[in-house]
């Protein structure tokens, strides 16, 4: 897991060859003209899921953790906490569903606040809870960009 700005974005690109396109789509785009749904930036290898809710107390949070998506998790407006844990301290609440490439997990999750201008990077040996408020809930928009682990 990483968390940091978009400022700081730079420091991350190299990490995997689509990271810098999907830094670029996050700082280019102009969140006031995209609607919320799903945006293609290099197809399956590389979208966004634009969404808007409001965030849920902790004790509703599950982990969850996929296997061919790393998730950057960017804050456009609002704040939240998300919980993270090490994939492999968990126990599987739900089997593996690969169609959606996801899968619940119960165990304990630190949690960190993102607010407007954060990201969190979770890897498929990341647990997250994502969604979640530590005093009072807040409306939430946010962009998860979804990035093939596989080049």
């Amino acid at each position: 897991m990483i968390v940091d700005t978009l400022a700081q974005a730079a420091r991350y690109a190299d990490i995997h060859p689509r990271f810098q396109a999907a830094f670029d789509f996050l700082q280019k785009t102009n969140w006031e003209s995209v609607a919320d749904g799903r945006i293609e930036i290099q197809g399956k290898d590389l979208f966004a899921l634009i969404q808007r809710y409001e965030t849920k107390p902790l004790c509703e949070a599950k982990l969850e953790a996929h296997r061919l998506y790393i998730d950057i998790q960017f804050i456009i407006s609002g704040e939240e906490a998300i919980g993270y844990a090490p994939l492999a301290d968990q126990k599987e609440t739900t089997p593996f569903n690969s169609e959606k490439d996801i899968g619940f997990y119960a165990g304990r999750a630190s949690f960190t606040r993102l607010e407007k201008g954060m990201f969190a990077i979770y890897f498929p040996h990341d647990a997250h809870a994502p969604g979640r408020f530590l005093e009072t809930p807040c409306a939430v928009r946010k962009a998860v960009l979804k990035i093939a682990v596989t080049p």
